[in-house]
């Protein structure tokens, strides 16, 4: 161990100086602390205060350099120009005010009373900005100082002089013809972006600078363009940078309402055509600065004057305001220059509003959401913007375009709920039109057209919403349902090549598709009941109670969207025969019963499809009911503050102008009238508004129609129109502004029909702006699939076929996979929305992509081909990954499914284990069948294939025999691509896990479980037609294995597929003749199946059972082939269910199986075990099958198999008698009736088990016939325990013992009996013995005396019998001695006796009769002279019995 640590030494006080000292050292004075914190906050402001001098002069030393730089760069230029006139040059230095304010800022810099505001350190710089007397390079180097003294660090404050700065840039002069205008341009740009860095100068603009601002960048900007490519460059990316800024600042404003700010108006941006811009004038923009104040004006009398600091506003909502309006202000070139961008290519110059929609573009994007919370953007956004945007989407320029649906997509994901009925028109008008060559559009624009809708697609709830928003609005187009077919449609490659606009297409299809799937599960999906109407109700004004609540709203649109498509069927039926479209209406609770015009009115006006033609003619009719129908039809539109022109474009957009002119009048009339209650502005009264709508239709015939050569002029058409107006004449700037529209904008009269692709006129602009503020809400939906099963059963038939022959034309891998994920995508849809028949089309798509069902017969290439095929081996996965993981949901499509199994089959590329079941017994006998290999419980050692060498039919088996070669067939190696090849196919089988089919079946719907039973049976084809087929009998039999498998594995539901595996097992074993695998399988399968399912399905033990009965139905060819195993299975199944074997049909079915098996030399001895494990110890013995162990048992004891086994039969027959008496017990214990019930059963049973002994008893084997006799004489001598009368002895001495020693004495003389001197023997000693044994129950009864004289008649014919022609020694010498016996029993007991009152004097008579026809001697013996005779009234033996 170290040394222990020293101990800290403490200070010892010697005198009182130290100990004070030391205790300061240990204690602090907070007086002192506190002294010491203040002395420590001095120091440190003197610190900073040092620093912030430091700096300032750091700062003024920097200034003090520009100000040299900008006086150098002033005295060179000016030196430039006059360097010959030294005195001008002198003078001009004294007095140029410009170099005086920078002498004297110079002076005054470093002196102590120098005022260091912002707007001092700068004036003399922007006083040169704003020169119009300097240089280009002067100019230049004034922005570059103000740039460097902007960015100068703190402490000086310049926020107060930006507002300045700005003013100066603005108002910036120099010299336009000046080679060197460059830089002064790029420095405009740098100090305009740096008054508005956020980071430095946090918002120290108001409104009206920072439209200033903008305003000066895009002067840039315009007068970059004959410039250097580079300057170009940065005043764009220098405007989208100042736009960037601006508009970030918007998601930190504070919301706005419309009542607020109406009094804050920005400066405008110029916006005069084209461009915006004022123009240029020597290099100077004609603008307005905004003046200095009179106190800051440059002097040099007090540069050190006091300034001051005026409050700034931060720049906000107006300014944007101001600025986006420019920005859209720039699109609307038709205004401004008279060019149409869709039709006018060349003039049109792309470059401006391309810039344009990049600014608003990234405009929107920093906006954001923001922008729907201030009420004029938003107005901007939705009226003016999206106005501009519908024009500019039609344009041919690909980059306009891309730029347009790139805008569009970022206001969708930002402000669509402000922007409902502006993307209906958007999509409608100019994605569905441009995405289609039908409609005259490029490729290039198709394709850009295509590739915004994908990126829509995209989206997570674009699609949905779409539906929830259009499709189920009764006003709005099927958005999503054309947008869909537009999908699909260009997916399709018709008779050309897959293009890349194919794939795109494809990309949106499958994008939709997997939005779809990706929703599923991730939230609640309530009930959908069907949709349904049941009265009718004015549907057309009917409102969502909520339409942000999805247990509201969800089953609002969808009631909605059944209307629609109701709605649409009755468009169908008006437009054959209106009188009948109108009644299915009524029909179909769509219209009431009683029409009424309103709701006619808004059938015409709401409903699409409609033939405006006739709705034209109905509106025209002079019926009171039309006329009616007319008034309410006007009165659903809404003109307020709208031009006349323009409220007649939209009124006859709706319907076709009759050719009458009565209709045409009664439907002027109707409009004239709304039109006039709504906008009277200027007519007098509605006959005014007729009068000019009827001169507005002429000039339009006359303007728009060729076949009018002289056309009217605009004096005609005011004169024209004279007086009209109550007597009085209409304004003339109002006439003029009318003839114009006219003439450039034709009212069509006979408009588009149907869902044709409208343009986007100005009036139906007008319409749509006023349709925005009725219609109901946008709804928002959420990742939940409410609506998506409706979606789906809209697209999922034209879908699967896009990507089908897609997947069918394509060659790229990428592609290839993407088409495969489709179809897992649609196949989760399907079955998440239990769409079985879409799943089964689905499946039957992939099994035809699979090539396994168009392969050929040959073994090795298909293996080869399928693994080269990517689009194959693609198939067969997604199949088979359907197929287990959404099999629930199969029905027919398992049909096609199993034929790619039987062919993977008959190629031996399944598993091993493919139709195993999930419980498989070990201890099966390994089954060897004819025919290809059988991958069940089989070994695939086991396995032979028919016509081709011994294989393993297992995965790695089929793969091992491409590396061994065959050495006593020829055959090359394989090469290495065909190694690759097998290599992947054995790949993709293992992935598809074809075995979980059916090892996994148990999982299965019920419907989905018997579909596939049914197809299993259906592919298995007929028994008949396999004679000659060895493939056919291949398939049937591995069908039926399957059929087992699932069978096996469905325990608990085997009544639901028991009925058809019956029949179909009942149609093989009855149709084959022939012992053949098929009937094999069949029948072991059958007990099979008993054996694994009689402890499960109690209720259906009978019905299993009785199916055995089918086995006892085979052709004997065919039974005896099979019996050895029948009988071993049977076996089996008493050993595992005799326990479960209850009803007395089951026994049967089982016991005649086993009775079959006793004459089989193979099969007795499986046989006999059955029976011996029911027999043995009595426990399966029941009343039930007592008499059916009986019966089989003889049969076994007659089979002449083997003698030892029809011993062992007999002494089970003779052991049963211990279950007779165990039931007799139980009936004595029972009841009344039932206990009788019971007795008289055990009886039955007991003389059926007499009478199966007495017929061994005569077999020819004499083993056999001397055990059954002993056998019999045990049960009749050991039956005391049995419940039997004395009836049923005498039954038994009738039918048994006496038939017995009949049919033994009659077959004593045949040759094939033999030893038959001993049998005889027997049987007399049974006789005896029994007739001993029973005469205390028999004596006394009435036909006792008949019974005695029975048995002496059989002793005696016993005794004279000969046996080969001579009497039997034997019987001789034993009958007398056997009867003796008798007698003297007789005497003892008192039944015989000379006078004997019982039966009178007959017995002794006839006995003696008959005795003496045996032995003369035993009367004499037995009854001697002086024999005792008793008591002929004594009748109870057992009492003599007990005196003896």
């Amino acid at each position: 161990m170290g040394r222990p640590p020293r101990p800290i030494p403490i200070p010892i006080a010697r005198d009182a100086r130290d100990a004070r000292d030391a205790r300061d050292a240990y204690s602090v004075d907070p007086i002192q602390e506190r002294e010491r914190e203040r002395e420590q906050e001095q120091e440190m402001k003197e610190e900073e205060q040092e620093q912030e001098q430091d700096d300032t002069f750091s700062c003024m030393h920097m200034i003090l350099s520009e100000i040299s730089s900008v006086l150098a760069t002033m005295r060179r230029h000016h030196t430039a120009h006059i360097a010959d006139d030294f005195d001008h040059i002198h003078n001009s230095s004294i007095s140029n005010p410009l170099l005086l304010s920078f002498n004297s800022l110079r002076r005054s810099l470093f002196s102590p009373s120098f005022n260091y505001s912002s707007l001092s350190l700068l004036r003399p710089f922007l006083d040169t900005i704003r020169s119009d007397q300097t240089a280009a390079p002067v100019t230049a180097a004034a922005l570059s100082s103000v740039l460097a003294i902007l960015t100068l660090p703190a402490p000086l404050d310049l926020r107060p002089a930006l507002s300045q700065v700005v003013d100066a840039v603005a108002t910036c002069r120099f010299d336009h013809a000046d080679p060197d205008t460059e830089p002064v341009l790029l420095k405009m740009l740098h100090v305009l972006l740096e008054c508005l860095n956020p980071a430095t100068h946090t918002h120290a603009l108001d409104d009206h600078h920072v439209c200033t601002a903008v305003n000066t960048c895009f002067r840039v900007v315009h007068q970059a363009g004959p410039k250097s490519h580079l300057l170009q460059r940065s005043s764009r990316d220098a405007m989208l940078e100042l736009v960037r800024r601006i508009f970030a600042r918007l998601p930190l404003l504070p919301h706005q309402h419309q009542h607020q700010h109406q009094h804050e108006v920005a400066a405008p941006l110029d916006k005069d055509p084209p461009l915006g811009l004022k123009q240029m004038q020597n290099g100077t923009a004609i603008a307005t600065p905004t003046p200095l104040p009179e106190e800051t004006a440059p002097t040099t009398d007090d540069s050190n004057a006091t300034l001051p600091t005026p409050t700034i506003q931060p720049y906000g909502v107006p300014c944007m305001v101001e600025i986006f309006h420019f920005l859209c202000s720039l699109l609307n070139m038709v205004e401004q220059v008279g060019v149409n961008p869709a039709t006018n290519t060349v003039a049109f110059d792309e470059d401006v509003p391309l810039f344009a929609l990049r600014l608003i573009n990234t405009a929107i994007q920093l906006g954001g959401p923001s922008i729907r919370d201030h009420p004029k953007l938003l107005s901007l956004v939705q009226d003016e913007l999206f106005r501009n945007l519908m024009q500019f989407g039609l344009s041919m320029s690909s980059l306009i375009l891309s730029t347009v649906c790139s805008i569009v997509l970022n206001l969708y994901q930002n402000l669509r709920t402000e922007l409902k009925m502006q993307l209906e028109a958007f999509f409608s008008c100019i994605i569905l039109r441009l995405a289609q060559s039908k409609f005259g559009a490029t490729y290039q624009q198709q394709e850009v057209a295509m590739e915004a809708l994908v990126d829509f697609c995209r989206q997570r709830t674009f699609m949905v919403e779409l539906f929830a928003n259009f499709d189920c609005d009764i006003t709005c187009r099927n958005v999503f349902e054309e947008l869909s077919n537009l999908l699909s449609r260009s997916a399709f490659p018709l008779n050309s090549p897959l293009s890349s606009m194919h794939v795109l297409a494809l990309e949106g299809l499958i994008a939709v598709v997997q939005g779809m799937a990706d929703r599923l599960g991730t939230g609640p999906l309530p009930e959908q009941a069907p949709v349904e109407l049941t009265e009718y109700a004015p549907f057309w004004t009917v409102k969502c109670a909520s339409y942000t609540d999805p247990d509201h709203w969800v089953k609002f649109v969808r009631q909605r969207k059944y209307i629609k498509r109701r709605l649409m069927i009755g468009a169908d039926h008006f437009n054959r025969d209106p009188k009948k479209g109108l009644e299915f209406l009524q029909g179909t609770h769509l219209l009431p019963e009683k029409l009424d015009p309103q709701s006619v009115a808004c059938f015409f006006r709401y409903t699409a499809g409609l033939d405006k033609n006739l709705v034209g003619d109905f509106l025209g009719n002079h019926d009171e009911f039309c006329v009616q129908v007319l008034r309410e039809f006007a009165w659903t539109f809404d003109f307020e503050g709208m031009n006349l022109d323009t409220a007649l474009r939209l009124f006859l957009e709706t319907f076709r102008l009759p050719g009458e002119s009565q209709k045409i009048q009664r439907v002027l009339e109707a409009f004239s009238e709304r039109y006039f209650e709504q906008s009277p502005h200027i007519l007098a009264n509605k006959d005014a508004a007729l009068l000019l709508s009827y001169s507005l239709i002429m000039l339009n015939t006359d303007q728009h129609n060729v076949q009018v050569k002289k056309k009217m002029t605009e004096e005609d058409f005011i004169r024209n129109n004279r007086h009209i107006n109550g007597g009085n004449d209409l304004p003339r700037d109002y006439l003029i502004e009318l003839y114009h529209s006219i003439c450039r904008n034709e009212i069509r009269t006979i408009p588009e029909q149907g869902f044709g692709f409208f343009e986007m006129s100005p009036s139906r602009w007008v319409d749509l702006m006023r349709r925005s503020k009725t219609t109901p809400p946008y709804i928002v939906c959420g990742s939940w699939p409410h609506l998506d099963r409706d979606m789906f059963a809209v697209m999922s038939g034209p879908a699967i076929a896009a990507i089908a022959v897609v997947f069918d034309h394509a060659e790229n891998a990428e592609v290839l996979s993407t088409c495969a994920d489709g179809f897992l995508a649609i196949a989760k849809i399907s079955a998440f929305h239990h769409l079985e028949d879409v799943l089964d089309d689905l499946v039957v798509s992939l099994c035809k992509f699979t090539t396994l069902l168009s392969v050929s017969a040959m073994a090795d290439e298909p293996v080869t081909a399928f693994g080269d095929d990517l689009k194959a081996r693609l198939a067969t996965e997604a199949l088979f990954l359907i197929a287990t993981r959404y099999g629930d949901f199969v029905r027919t499509g398992w049909r096609n499914i199993l034929d790619c199994i039987l062919r993977l089959h008959k190629l031996g590329l399944l598993p091993a284990r493919v139709a195993s079941d999930a419980a498989e017994d070990a201890d099966l006998v390994p089954e060897v069948v004819q025919g290809k290999p059988l991958p069940s419980s089989l070994s695939s050692s086991n396995m032979q294939v028919m016509g081709t060498p011994r294989r393993s039919s297992g995965l790695m088996g089929r793969f091992s025999q491409l590396l061994s070669l065959d050495t006593e067939e020829p055959r090359s190696q394989p090469t290495e691509q065909q190694l690759v090849a097998h290599q992947r196919t054995l790949q993709t089988i293992q992935k598809c896990r074809i075995e979980s089919i059916f090892t996994e079946s148990k999982f299965l719907n019920a419907d989905s479980l018997l579909q596939l039973a049914r197809a299993l049976i259906w592919a298995a084809g007929h028994p008949q037609k396999m004679v000659n087929s060895s493939d056919d009998e291949d398939t049937a039999v591995f069908c039926l294995e399957l059929l087992i498998a699932i069978t096996l594995n469905n325990r608990d539901r085997i009544v639901l597929l028991w009925q058809g595996v019956y029949e179909h097992i009942s149609n093989i074993v009855q149709s084959t003749v022939m012992p053949c695998a098929l009937v094999e399988k069949a029948v072991l399968g059958l007990l099979r199946i008993c054996q694994r399912l009689l402890p499960y399905k109690e209720n259906l033990a009978d019905e299993l059972l009785r199916s055995l009965q089918l086995v006892a139905k085979l052709d004997a060819r065919v039974a005896d082939a099979y019996c050895e195993r029948i009988a071993l299975e049977v076996s089996r199944l008493v050993h595992a269910n005799a326990s479960h074997i209850r009803s007395q049909a089951g026994w049967r079915a089982v016991m005649v199986l086993l009775s079959i098996t006793a004459r089989h030399q193979e099969a007795s001895e499986h046989g006999f075990d059955g029976l011996k494990f029911i027999m043995m110890d009595g426990e399966h013995i029941t009343p039930a099958n007592y008499a059916l162990c009986v019966e089989a048992s003889r049969l076994f004891a007659e089979s002449r198999v083997e003698v030892d086994r029809s011993v062992r039969a007999l002494d089970l027959l003779a052991g049963s008698v211990s279950c007779l008496a165990k039931w007799s017990k139980e009936a004595k214990e029972a009841v009344g009736e039932e206990g009788e019930k019971m007795a008289e059963a055990v009886r039955e049973m007991w003389l059926r088990l007499a009478q199966a002994l007495r017929k061994t008893c005569l077999d020819p084997r004499d083993e056999v016939r001397n055990h059954a006799l002993s056998c019999l004489q045990k049960i009749l001598i050991g039956s005391d325990g049995v419940c039997l009368l004395s009836a049923s002895w005498l039954q038994a001495f009738d039918l048994v013992v006496f038939a017995t020693l009949d049919d033994l004495l009659e077959n004593a003389s045949q040759k094939d009996y033999r030893n038959m001197e001993t049998s005889l023997v027997i049987a007399v000693k049974l006789l005896s013995k029994v007739y001993l044994h029973l005469l205390p129950n028999l004596f006394g009864l009435s036909s006792f005396c008949k019974l005695w004289l029975g048995v002496l008649s059989r002793m005696e014919k016993f005794i004279k019998a000969k046996i080969r022609g001579k009497r039997s020694e034997k019987l001789q010498e034993v009958i007398p001695d056997l009867l003796r016996n008798i007698l003297m029993v007789m005497k003892d007991k008192g039944i015989l006796a000379k006078r004997s009152t019982i039966g009178g004097d007959s017995l002794w008579e006839l006995t003696w009769l008959h005795v003496n026809n045996i032995s003369s001697s035993l009367q004499a013996e037995v009854f001697p002279g002086q024999d005792f005779e008793p008591d002929p009234r004594r009748r109870d033996l057992g009492g003599s019995e007990n005196q003896d």
